[in-house]
């Protein structure tokens, strides 16, 4: 297999003369050469709408399009490719949920629970929904080191909540949470569970069967994938329960003015030509990552997180928020005196990119009592020179700062 880092056509730019160092990967990752190779394929010898067609191409089309959702079905460990739908990424995902099973089975008093780690695609589709339908958005709360407080958690289960959506992992501060633990408890009290995986899927084994999930959520930017393409996991009976998201091509059956009658799963659920190139690339970037496998990417990505926070750790006036036992490849700082966006700013300036804001997750910054962090997050592609790159290149930020 050819190295890692070379089949990322990306990393060969400078960025202000200075070789780039992509440390901004939980906002999207870069993509390999098969993925991006895979794209200009369909569109150079493939391209046709697909399912409806007789012709050649449609047929090839269609075929590579349910191979990339079969693909994800096994990759997820669905217990079939029914149960896979095509999105535009988790936010839409969570949003088709929101519009569909939530605003057709939940009524005027019941309750979700969310966390306080939350990005904000999933908190602001539920308070929409509690505002439209008078029902009780309830909040997990955090401690210190960036992880939910199991205990209160089990005080916010009662007989009124029907839906549990809690991140898989914080994409502001890497904390893993332990989901399955959480799964148990509100399948115990009645509720459903919608699971945030868009900072999972990349960095973790994730099988929605062994977690027994209702819902799972992620977008496929995040896992060397193009953008504006996502998947949502659905079990097979809520799907099939659920009115459709929205209407028009596809997603019908039959059509009369009298009446119309909608298509079987997961067609039900994609109204419209979807995104096939973005569903292939998908499918190719699962390819790519099984080649290297996942558990060789965590072990990876780990050991980059552990050679960074021991290095940061050093240095003067300099705080990680989000110190949990078990975190994926993220690091959160803040610095004393210094704004994160100055920070950013002058290590762009030597090639470095990495996130500076709120990361969408404004209630977690709220917590820690910050305007914002420094997050530096790692893939697969990053090294241990990068790494020490990056450190040395802050404490010359800092000192210019002083």
């Amino acid at each position: 297999m050819k190295p890692i880092r070379d089949q990322f056509p990306i990393l060969n730019r400078t960025v202000h003369g200075k070789p780039l160092i992509y440390f901004d990967n939980a906002a999207t990752t870069q993509k390999p050469r098969a993925v991006i190779d895979a794209i200009v394929n369909y569109y150079e010898t493939t391209n046709a709408n697909i399912h409806r067609g007789v012709h050649t191409l449609s047929e090839e089309a269609t075929n590579e399009h349910e191979t990339a959702r079969q693909k994800v079905a096994d990759f997820i460990g669905a217990k079939t490719a029914q149960e896979i739908i095509f999105t535009r990424g988790t936010t839409e995902s969570i949003n088709l949920v929101a519009a569909t099973w939530a605003r057709s089975q939940l009524k005027a008093g019941d309750e979700i629970i969310i966390s306080a780690l939350e990005h904000h695609s999933n908190i602001v589709p539920w308070q929409i929904l509690c505002e439209e339908r008078n029902l009780k958005l309830r909040i997990i709360p955090i401690d210190d080191n960036g992880e939910l407080i199991f205990d209160e958690y089990q005080k916010l289960l009662n007989d009124k909540t029907r839906l549990v959506a809690v991140g898989h992992v914080s994409n502001a501060l890497g904390t893993i949470n332990p989901v399955k633990r959480f799964i148990e408890l509100a399948h115990q009290a009645g509720a459903k569970v919608l699971l945030d995986g868009a900072q999972a899927v990349p960095h973790l084994a994730v099988n929605v069967q062994e977690l027994d999930c209702d819902f799972y959520a992620f977008s496929g930017h995040k896992i060397y994938a193009p953008t504006g393409i996502g998947v949502l996991y659905g079990k097979e009976e809520l799907l099939d329960a659920m009115p459709p998201y929205q209407g028009g091509g596809e997603m019908i059956s039959s059509v009369t003015f009298e009446k119309s009658t909608w298509n079987v799963l997961p067609f039900k659920f994609e109204a419209g030509t979807p995104n096939i190139a973005g569903a292939i690339g998908l499918g190719a970037a699962i390819d790519f990552v099984n080649q290297i496998g996942i558990d060789n990417i965590a072990a990876h990505e780990q050991q980059l997180l552990k050679e960074t926070t021991a290095q940061l750790q050093v240095l003067p006036d300099l705080r990680i928020i989000g110190n949990a036992a078990h975190k994926a490849a993220v690091v959160s700082f803040v610095v004393k005196g210094q704004h994160p966006n100055d920070i950013g700013m002058l290590l762009d300036t030597q090639g470095i990119a990495v996130r500076t804001g709120h990361h969408c997750a404004q209630p977690v910054m709220d917590r820690f009592d910050i305007p914002a962090t420094t997050r530096a997050s790692f893939a697969v592609y990053n090294t241990s020179e990068e790494v020490t790159k990056f450190v040395a290149a802050l404490q010359k930020v800092l000192l210019m700062l002083h």
